[in-house]
């Protein structure tokens, strides 16, 4: 059954191209403690084919037999608690070889799926409370694999990096106390127009590597080739492989036993650590992931010294994803180690470099960009650097702002669904989906059944759970001529860009309306893909009349259409204007239609946060600023 499995995988030798995701894969196969690696790249680039068909390759494992976590037999540090206590009493712990496996993390998993739960059929028939082990048990000392981990739950992810950082998991449920071992290899692959991951994320992983599709016409076709056959004849193909595969399975256990064995010189270290300081990486995770993995290379390369080259690659996997200080700071252009040679010279080369590397950021923001667009009355105008503004309102209770409340905040509590964290139980009112057995169980006893004991309705609680409410934040930008007058624009997508960086560390969907010209549109519909918002407000042109109407309504009909895909859905919006409107979208007053669309909006509970970038002086027009703080309970922040 075994064999059988591992030829209905793709190969991992049979894969073209990729050599450095494989050599990543082979890195964190070799050294577990290197922390697992991160695939990111486009659809159809073959992420989760490389992950599954390193399964192939992994060698066998030994384990204690009757253990469902997968226990070290010969390392009393690496048991569970209960194998530990067997090891203490000098029993005899029987041994079997298995095959190291990836288990596949989906992203429907719940909490009790994922860290386990009590054992409601050993509690019927025995009348003691056991644990049902969950997916952390199964992936212990073997590879834990999460496609799209860019869109896993945060109450998910919060106790995967738990587990993750510690090594244990430990359970505590309905008087139930466990632990044990949680070492696994996490491998995650993503997409990034789908959404960046959160930075406590990504630092648990090692390594990273971009996956892209190679684009030469031999290696797209030998591709189509390999594929084809593959799913013509599966067995046959694996034949062909078989050999290989064997040798890089030979090829990892060889590095095992090398591993330990292999050393690098002072002058490597003192140069990586040179390295790390001058691209400005804070966390100490980087050496220490890069030493790993470069004697990981060394190790799979047969050698017991880490070389100047084997450092090199170790540096490409193990750094670029730690260069951002910052969300969306473009991180520096990593360049490989060099031996100093001339210290005069490299002082010389260092300064032309960080003069060009000025003179470059200032044409790339703020600064004095400012283009006249060829036969129209537009301008381009770049964002400034800014800082989310102060609460103009005294009765707010703070004194600054910074676009997102904590996420207790956004929080949701719902009742028999297998979402968010469980808080309680109740007697379900509809259909029955997220039972509590332990619970139910207790009722049925309490209630005088006996075992065989059989569950009635009466009897049957489900579960309250906690969750994060899904959010939308909508930014309505307002680009009209006004606009422009002292640069209002470039400070509006300052305040924008801001507002990005903190729906991104709050994993929030993004939408972009502009108001300009005679009516309003939407730039950006909803989306994680952060980058695709920054990229639309700076090319954002600046002109014409004041369509405020028609961006209210637009963000309205976003709204609504969003709800009905999830009723749960909190919407926050973010008005940036001067407050100016000149153009009626039902041929009324503008005044009376941006009063109605306002109480449509607090009617609706869509949340309103105005940005008023008017300035302190004398301003000509009428502001409706005001009115939309009085009739849509606007919180209005000056810039």
């Amino acid at each position: 059954m075994e064999a059988r499995e591992k030829r209905l995988v793709f190969p991992f030798s049979a894969i073209v191209g990729q050599e450095r995701a494989k050599l990543a894969l082979l890195c964190v196969a070799v050294n577990p403690l290197i922390g697992g690696v991160l695939l990111k790249g486009d659809k159809g680039t073959g992420k989760s084919t490389l992950v599954r068909a390193l399964a192939n390759v992994l060698p066998e494992i030994e384990t204690v037999a009757d253990c469902p976590f997968n226990c070290n037999p010969s390392n009393p540090l690496e048991m569970c608690d209960s194998c530990y206590e067997r090891y203490e009493r000098k029993e005899n712990l029987q041994v079997v070889k298995r095959r190291m496996k990836v288990v596949d993390l989906p992203l429907s998993v719940t909490i009790d799926r994922l860290i386990g739960t009590i054992d409601v059929e050993r509690f019927l028939k025995e009348g003691r409370k056991a644990l049902q082990p969950g997916i952390l048990a199964e992936a212990n000392r073997c590879v834990l694999y999460i496609d799209e981990v860019n869109l896993l739950d945060d109450y998910i992810a919060d106790s995967l990096l738990d587990a993750a950082a510690m090594g244990w998991n430990t359970i505590e449920r309905e008087g139930v106390s466990f632990r044990h071992p949680a070492r696994f290899i996490l491998i995650g692959s993503m997409n990034p127009e789908e959404g960046d991951l959160r930075p406590q994320i990504l630092d648990r992983f090692g390594l990273c590597v971009e996956v892209s599709a190679p684009m030469n016409v031999e290696d797209r076709i030998e591709i189509v080739r390999r594929v084809e056959e593959f799913h013509e004849d599966p067995i046959s193909f694996y034949r062909k492989f078989e050999s290989e595969e064997r040798k890089l399975t030979e090829k990892i256990v060889k590095a095992r036993e090398i591993l330990p064995k292999v050393e690098i010189g002072d002058d490597l270290l003192k140069l990586l650590a040179e390295t790390v300081i001058n691209l400005g990486i804070k966390t100490n995770r980087a050496e220490i992931t890069t030493i790993k993995t470069a004697k990981a290379i060394a190790a799979l390369n047969g050698r017991r010294r880490v070389s100047l080259e084997d450092l090199e690659k170790a540096m490409e996997l193990a750094l670029p994803h730690r260069l951002r200080d910052e969300p969306f700071q473009k991180p520096p252009q990593m360049k490989p180690p060099k031996q100093p040679k001339d210290d005069k010279k490299d002082s010389n080369e260092h300064n032309h470099e960080h003069e060009h590397e000025h003179d470059h950021k200032k044409g790339e923001r703020g600064g004095d960009s400012q283009t006249q667009v060829a036969g129209d009355l537009e301008q381009n105008f770049n964002s400034s650097k800014t800082e989310i503004p102060r609460i103009e309102d005294k009765d707010i209770g703070s004194n600054d702002f910074t676009g997102y409340r904590s996420s207790r905040d956004v929080s949701v509590t719902v009742v028999n669904s297998p979402k968010g964290i469980p808080v309680s139980y109740l007697r379900p009112k509809d259909e029955i989906r997220d039972v509590d057995l332990y619970i139910s169980t207790i009722w049925a006893v309490l209630n005088g059944k006996k075992p065989p004991i059989k569950l009635d309705i009466n009897d049957v609680r489900v579960r309250v759970r906690r969750a994060k409410a899904p959010t939308l934040w909508v930014l309505l930008l307002d680009s009209s001529g006004s606009m422009a007058v002292e640069r209002r624009i470039s400070i509006a997508k300052g305040v924008a860009e801001k507002l990005i960086e903190n729906g991104y560390i709050r994993k929030s969907k993004m939408a972009l309306i502009v108001a300009k010209g005679k009516e309003a549109q939407v730039f950006v519909p909803p989306t994680k893909n952060y980058w695709e918002v920054l990229e639309k407000i700076e090319s954002v042109p600046t002109g014409g009349r004041t369509p405020l109407s028609s961006a209210l309504y637009n963000l309205l009909l976003l709204a609504n259409r969003e709800r009905l895909k999830d009723k749960s859905l909190k919407v926050r919006a973010f008005l940036i204007t001067d407050g100016r409107a000149n153009v009626s979208m039902f041929g009324r007053r503008v005044k009376d239609e941006i009063v109605e669309l306002a109480k449509v909006l607090r009617k609706k509970d869509i949340e309103l946060n105005i940005y008023d970038t008017s300035g302190r002086g004398i301003n000509p027009g009428i502001s409706y600023v005001p009115v939309l703080k009085e009739v849509a309970n606007a919180k209005v922040f000056r810039v």
